[in-house]
């Protein structure tokens, strides 16, 4: 998220205080979703009374009683094929890996500014400068090529980095899971600004010399929450094909992005993405709910892209001289904030404690339909979560969602640690601050995480995750795990 205006210019970057001003309809469709996919929860209560009422007749009585009898058995028959039928599976995320690059491609603050010396202008190295060292990144994160110089940034190049991020986090994830490639049905592979022909996910299929009966899908130009949207799109396949695996790839080619030209708007991304990549294996098998992590409890998708100002926020475009670039818009706060309401208002019902959700309720039928001029009720989201996977897309954004969200910073820690240790990695970001709970072991049997990506277009997205076990630190190996003790560290500011 941008902080500097494009002239160069330090700008108050502030996401509005989205919780001040709800709408009620966004209220409403949290509430259909609720009752929407709380219909089985009905049914069971009868059943459960028609049961009762059945273990209240002695034999004699139902003797007696055929017709009623077979009333009971009709209506329990009935209820019970609702219910099964209606239920969504289950979806357990079995494992997950981040790739974490080889030191060779670690790069410094001043040596990345080095390299940048004899591309640019000196006003767009100043502004680049700038937006460097106030990124909150550290002097160890990871670029994609030895040599960080645009006649390294071939096709050829992007295929030979591509294979090279997203090969290494799914063997990662295969040898920590146990599970053979060959045995997964679906996968999805996400990468917003590299999507050559064929597709990454072919490039998968390739490599491991899959099945003809592989189902495989290749998101592009969704951004940073692609990953989440993947999670949506699995759950989904997984609805739809009992007893299935289903790989998620989240990655983005940095250098497939970057831009030489002198446009400030563009420059921005240049400095805070970094090279990373996450595998995810979902599945709805209930012989792997023992052994998974997590399980999928809900997924709000929010999509701004009908309005012009949110569709244009974050747009790609080719200037006259070829040079093309990511351009970031001034308004690119105020979208995200606005998403952000929306995607969390529909949040709320699914998640909150009934005492949070009748205060909400009760403040924004005061101020909107009673039109009382009282201060509105903010939910207490820490109350439905232990644990924040926020994107790590830039240090303003962070600050923001903390002060609007009123997180502690030890609820901030995985997501700044995140963009402090690796950078903003895309789409795969919010699965870096998951495995930093992890190697702190935070993650505790019952507790709930709360997964938010926004992407170009403009989105927001939730994803809601439940600990199915005590994930034991000392068991797990991950990109954290080696120095997981130097954590947290303060950055300067």
């Amino acid at each position: 998220m941008a902080q500097n205006s494009p002239n160069g210019e330090t700008q108050p970057s502030k996401l509005p205080n989205f919780l001040l001003s709800v709408r009620l309809k966004y209220v409403k469709l949290g509430y259909h979703y609720l009752i929407s996919n709380a219909i089985y929860l009905i049914i069971v209560p009868i059943l459960v009374a028609v049961g009762l009422q059945l273990s209240t007749l002695t034999l004699e009585d139902l003797m007696a009683n055929l017709a009623m009898l077979k009333s009971y058995s009709t209506l329990v028959v009935f209820l019970a094929t609702i219910y099964f039928m209606s239920r969504p599976r289950n979806v357990y995320l079995v494992d997950f890996s981040c790739y974490k690059p080889h030191e060779r491609y670690m790069i410094s603050k001043e040596r990345l500014v080095e390299k940048l010396t004899d591309i640019f202008d000196e006003s767009s190295l100043n502004f680049q400068k700038k937006i460097l060292y106030n990124s909150g990144l550290s002097d160890k994160t990871y670029i994609p090529v030895d040599k960080w110089i645009p006649s390294n940034f071939s096709l050829r190049s992007n295929q030979h980095q591509s294979k090279l991020v997203i090969i290494g986090a799914i063997d990662d994830l295969l040898a920590k899971t146990g599970v053979k490639i060959r045995d997964i049905g679906f996968i999805i592979v996400n990468s917003s600004m590299f999507n050559p022909t064929p597709s990454l996910s072919a490039m998968v299929v390739n490599h491991y010399k899959l099945g003809v009966n592989v189902i495989t899908y290749n998101l592009g130009g969704m951004g940073c929450s692609a990953g989440l949207i993947s999670v949506d799109l699995a759950n989904r396949l997984l609805q739809g094909q009992a007893n299935s695996y289903a790989l998620i790839v989240s990655t983005e080619i940095v250098s497939s992005a970057f831009y030489t030209g002198n446009d400030k708007s563009k420059l921005i991304p240049n400095m805070i993405f970094r090279m990373g990549a996450s595998a995810v294996l979902l599945s709805n098998r209930f012989s792997d709910r023992r052994r998974s992590k997590y399980q999928l409890m809900h997924v709000v998708r929010t999509h701004k892209g009908a309005d012009d100002r949110a569709f244009s926020c974050v747009f790609q475009d080719e200037e006259e001289d070829g040079k093309k670039g990511m351009s970031l818009s001034k308004d690119l706060m105020a979208v995200a904030g606005e998403a952000l309401k929306t995607n969390i208002t529909t949040l709320g019902p699914l998640v909150l404690p009934m005492s949070e959700q009748l205060l909400f309720f009760a403040s924004l039928i005061m101020r909107n339909v009673l039109k009382r001029k009282i201060k509105p009720y903010i939910p207490d989201f820490k109350m439905a979560f232990e644990h924040f996977c926020i994107h790590a897309g830039g240090r303003a954004v962070l600050d923001e969602l903390q002060k609007n969200l009123d997180l502690s910073e030890t609820l901030m820690e995985p997501s700044r640690m995140t963009l402090y240790r690796f950078g903003n990695t895309s789409s795969s970001s919010v699965w870096y601050n998951l495995a930093y709970s992890e190697a702190k072991g935070r993650i505790k049997r019952g507790d709930r995480a709360w997964q938010i990506g926004f992407g170009s277009g403009f989105k927001c997205n939730s994803v809601v995750w439940r600990a199915l076990r005590t994930v034991n630190p000392a068991k797990e190996k991950n990109a954290w795990t080696d120095e997981i003790d130097d954590f947290p560290v303060q950055v300067l500011r």
